[in-house]
């Protein structure tokens, strides 16, 4: 017999469920009567030369040379979605299907399937019984497999299995007499039948039929104990983490409620970067050691994210005050109460829960880039004011030299640098013009990529390298040169390569929705995209002579 591997199992589980979607939406009418006075002339003409056989297992094989003419007998499929479905002895059907319920099969069916819910054979079953998400009970003979997924299966004394049984996240149970003619496997032999309702997936019936399908991740229901102390059990998670980490909590609230826009801009951009930085880590190698440690990173963050928002809500409804009475762990046990109530609305539960997780995991990630962004800054101002020390302390001689070497290194600089002041006076570049110099660049990437057939499927990626290379190294691109366009940063500073990069990423993210982080250069009174928001860029207006390509 061929031993049963897990991509096998799988393959046999989808077969089913895809089996039973086939019979939901195509029950094959009933056949005629002379179809089915020949089938049973047929049938009896077959047992007639099978009881002539001297083979010991002819009535095994009696069976597999009786389905293929039962499996044609006029009978209908028996499919629930959301109930049990039950065949009765002495009836036929082609399957037996129930999803979200139940399915138990007295009488004569070629497959007997259950999703989210058990199965129960006593009649002969011509191919096979499956339960996903449930245990399997068998006391007749099932001519091929006998597979339960988180579940058990039990053979019964009148049991004779064609085939394999398989058990994934279960355990197998036989009576001493039951017959199984393949193989018997455990593939992560766990009994799951001391716990309550997880080999039945009672737990999980309960939540789909209660939550999932009303939108909601919480209901008053009975059978969802299990979802309220996970819920509540979270809740103080949420609380601890808020007592824990005060100053971190405020900080985030604080980025929440003064820059909402780049929070939301901060959260969708992590979301869509996130599968790409996977699988750029992947692509290393190398990086492959690091995934983890990224999945927990956000994952924390996800969780952190959730206890600010539940503070930011708490407050929002109690109020900020001083002292204990306005500690974040508080707000956060308000905010869950209120959340908690909401999750339990249809639809608005849905809503409301991935709001929350969206501006909190946003709330995190943006308060982070601004902490690096301040200890730069302050790092700057650091190394500014020593040497303005030093250069004081040494006498005017050094501090005339200090000035000239500063002259010198400032006229050795890109001329794509701008000083803060610089910056705010320069006319802003607008929407077309923009938009004018981006098609001069599209143009240009393209007609390169025409001649490189191996990357001209990464076209859009080409022109995200090309900008960001050229940003860094001249602060504009060739149709910038064009519009006289200059990418400059509204803190003065020169663009490094980590801006650069942020901002050709930005662009992806302006791109996504359809093109509005780009529409937004004509709304927005400094007339910067979304991409500009993010990196801290602003694209300015000013006639150079001398930005060389190279």
């Amino acid at each position: 017999m061929r031993k049963l591997t897990p991509w096998f199992v799988l393959l046999c589980v989808t077969g089913s469920f895809g089996h039973a979607v086939q019979a939901a939406s195509h029950a094959p009418a009933p056949a005629s009567a002379a179809t089915a006075q020949m089938t049973d002339n047929s049938g009896d003409a077959d047992q007639k030369d099978d009881a002539s056989g001297d083979d010991a297992d002819s009535e095994w094989h009696d069976r597999q040379r009786l389905h293929f003419t039962r499996s044609h007998r006029g009978g209908s499929d028996r499919v629930n979605i959301g109930h049990d479905s039950h065949l009765l002895a002495g009836e036929h059907a082609d399957s037996v299907v129930a999803i979200l319920g139940s399915a138990s099969s007295e009488g004569e069916a070629n497959d007997v399937t259950a999703v989210l819910g058990n199965v129960s054979v006593t009649g002969p079953v011509h191919d096979t019984a499956v339960a996903v998400f449930g245990s399997v009970y068998v006391d007749s003979p099932v001519d091929h497999e006998v597979v339960a997924v988180f579940g058990n299966v039990d053979l019964g004394p009148h049991a004779d299995v064609g085939g394999d049984v398989v058990a994934v996240f279960g355990t197998v149970t036989r009576d001493p007499a039951a017959i199984i003619h393949g193989d018997v496997q455990n593939i992560f032999d766990v009994d799951l039948s001391g716990v309550h309702g997880l080999g039945a997936a009672g737990w999980l019936q309960t939540w789909i039929k209660k939550c999932l399908l009303y939108g909601r991740p919480l209901a008053l229901a009975p059978g969802l104990d299990w979802a309220w102390t996970l819920a509540l059990g979270l809740l103080a998670f949420y609380a601890l983490l808020a007592l824990m980490f005060r100053p971190s909590v405020e900080a985030c609230v604080h980025t929440l409620e003064t820059q909402p826009g780049q929070t939301a801009l901060a959260a969708l951009l992590g979301m869509l970067l996130t599968p790409v930085l996977l699988i750029l880590l992947c692509v290393t190698v190398i990086g492959v050691a690091a995934i983890p440690f990224v999945v927990v990173g956000l994952l924390c963050m996800s969780l952190f994210g959730k206890a600010v928002m539940l503070a930011w809500l708490g407050g929002r409804i109690a109020g900020r005050r001083p002292g204990p009475i306005g500690h974040p762990a508080l707000a956060v046990l308000i905010g869950g109460a209120v959340a908690l109530a909401l999750y339990i609305v249809p639809v608005i539960g849905f809503l409301v829960y991935k709001l929350l997780g969206f501006f909190g995991f946003g709330a995190v990630l943006y308060t982070l880039i601004g902490g690096v962004r301040a200890r730069r800054a302050a790092h700057d101002a650091a190394l500014i004011a020593g040497v303005a020390a030093a250069t004081a302390a040494a006498g005017p001689t050094a501090t005339a030299s200090a000035a000239a070497a500063s002259a010198a290194a400032a006229s050795t600089e890109p001329a794509t640098s701008y000083v803060p002041s610089m910056a705010a006076d320069l006319p802003r570049a607008g929407f077309w013009i923009r938009m004018a110099a981006l098609l001069l660049d599209v143009i240009l990437v393209g007609f390169a990529m025409s001649l490189l057939h191996p990357l001209g499927d990464f076209h859009i990626v080409i022109l995200a390298i090309y900008g960001a290379v050229m940003w860094k190294l001249r602060g504009t691109t060739v149709g910038g040169i064009v519009f006289d366009l200059h990418v400059v940063r509204l803190d003065g500073r020169p663009l490094d390569w980590e801006t650069a990069v942020v901002r050709a990423l930005g662009c992806f993210l302006s791109l996504a929705v359809v093109g509005l982080g780009f529409i937004w250069i004509a709304l927005d009174g400094n007339h910067q995209a979304w991409h500009d928001k993010i990196a801290g860029t602003v694209v300015v207006r000013s006639k150079r002579h001398s930005v060389p390509l190279v």
